[in-house]
């Protein structure tokens, strides 16, 4: 009884295996995933905004190069009695005297001259525009690696539930032929033993990958910004950046690596700094101007008689401002930006060393992994081959199930083996792309 509720266990779990395979799944290529996280994925979404906010800051309208024009706009009104009382004469009482006023003025200020800060302040809004789209790009590229290595690991993952499936069919096969000869008295008990259990060991292994899979998918969507439970297939083909493109590549990677590009960014935008906190020591030229209008009435007095005053009209002036001494805080600041350039200076050089580091150690793990790949896919030649032998002699009783199934965990190892060496070499390849600044310039 027990053995029939574990083989029903095992057909049942076949048949799950089974309608899954059937079912058609939507292909998710390479393409269509990068193209799909450069459009849904949150931290590009955000630096994105960043860059279109350095953008705007670096435009003319916040350059300091435009005019201001102010409107202004008023109206007064007062309600008076008056006694007026003159010697000799007498006293005169008024009320209810109105006095009302109108005007309105437009007024211009416009710097002529500020020592050619705003010059040097543009300029770096513009540097800074440009630093922007270089950590946007670095973004891009960080997220790109981290959707590939959840990519290949799915791809792998689904080889090796390939595997696992050929592995449980070929020892589901192997019960059947045990049952048999142990009912024809070919074999013992123990034969048909071992086989249930390998059979169990391999179901338990499949079902294990399928979760594994299962989950990096949800990882890839979290990515893809999906829904979680979204399923798909992957692309399982490889193919690898011919040696000479990378040796170029690496050669170029000084003009081309973002991290080294931000630090020079940085050191233009600390040069201008500079020559901002210097325009302190220079004299101010400023243009203000005006136009106005104004309407008064006035009630009759008892000397004059009341009045209605209309006066429209322009006015303009030059004025220079020049802070001769600001009691050092401009020398200060001076001093400061020249520090700062030369922290920039340094941190180039450490930059530098970091870069050619990671790129030499990149480039030597690249190369080993690849070759290890190479390795591994004659390894699971010879497993194969050594396994059809192992079977063949297991058919006729040459060796022992002990035996075959060993041949049988080989070639499992060398399949599964080779696939953790393929995308292991392709994800070392990247990371050599990205140093040298090529990742977003190869056809994946």
């Amino acid at each position: 009884m027990k053995k029939i509720n574990q083989f029903l266990l095992v057909s049942i779990f076949l048949f799950s295996c089974v309608v899954q395979a059937q079912e058609e799944l939507p292909f998710l290529s390479k393409k269509e995933a990068i193209e799909q996280t450069l459009e849904n994925n949150f931290g590009i979404e955000v630096s994105e905004n960043n860059t279109e906010i350095a953008e705007n800051n670096a435009s003319i309208l916040n350059s300091g190069y435009l005019p201001s024009l102010t409107g202004n706009a008023f109206t007064n009104y007062s309600l008076n009695d008056r006694l007026t009382e003159v010697n000799g004469e007498e006293p005169r009482d008024q009320n209810n005297l109105e006095n009302t006023g109108y005007g309105a003025s437009i007024d211009l200020n416009y710097t002529l001259f500020d020592g050619l800060g705003r010059l040097y302040n543009y300029r770096q809004l513009k540097e800074q525009y440009d630093l922007s789209e270089l950590e946007a790009r670095e973004t891009i590229e960080n997220t790109l690696l981290e959707l590939f290595s959840v990519y290949f690991e799915i791809a792998r993952l689904s080889e090796n539930v390939e595997v696992l499936k050929q592995t449980l069919e070929i020892s589901q096969q192997r019960v059947t032929r045990a049952e048999y000869q142990f009912d024809y008295g070919q074999s013992n008990k123990l034969e048909v033993l071992n086989a249930q259990v390998d059979v169990t060991n391999d179901s338990i292994n499949l079902i294990s990958t399928r979760q594994q899979l299962r989950n990096t998918k949800r990882d890839l969507n979290v990515i893809l910004n999906k829904e979680p439970n979204a399923n798909f297939e992957v692309d399982t083909l490889v193919s690898f950046t011919p040696q000479l493109t990378i040796e170029n590549y690496v050669e170029e990677a000084k003009s081309n690596n973002v991290s080294l590009l931000q630090i020079e960014k940085n050191l233009v935008i600390s040069e201008y700094d500079i020559k901002v906190n210097r325009s302190g020591y220079l004299p101010t030229v400023g243009l203000t101007g005006s136009y106005g209008w104004n309407r008064n009435k006035s009630a009759e007095s008892p000397f004059f008689p009341g009045s209605l005053q209309t006066t429209s009209g322009l006015s303009a002036s030059v004025n220079l401002s020049w802070d001769i001494f600001d009691g050092g805080s401009t020398a200060v600041r001076v001093r400061n930006a020249k520090i700062r350039y030369e922290n920039q200076q340094l941190q180039k050089k450490q930059i530098e060393n970091e870069v050619n580091r990671d790129l030499k150690n990149a480039l030597d793990k690249y190369q080993n992994r690849l070759y290890i790949y190479r390795l591994q896919e004659q390894n699971v030649i010879t497993s194969e081959a050594n396994f059809e032998r192992s079977e063949e002699r297991f058919k006729i009783g040459q060796i022992s199930s002990i035996e075959f199934r060993q041949a049988q965990i080989n070639l499992i190892n060398a399949k599964t083996s080779k696939n953790l060496a393929k995308y292991d070499a392709k994800l070392a390849e990247l990371q050599v792309l990205q140093l040298s600044g090529q990742l977003l310039n190869v056809e994946f």
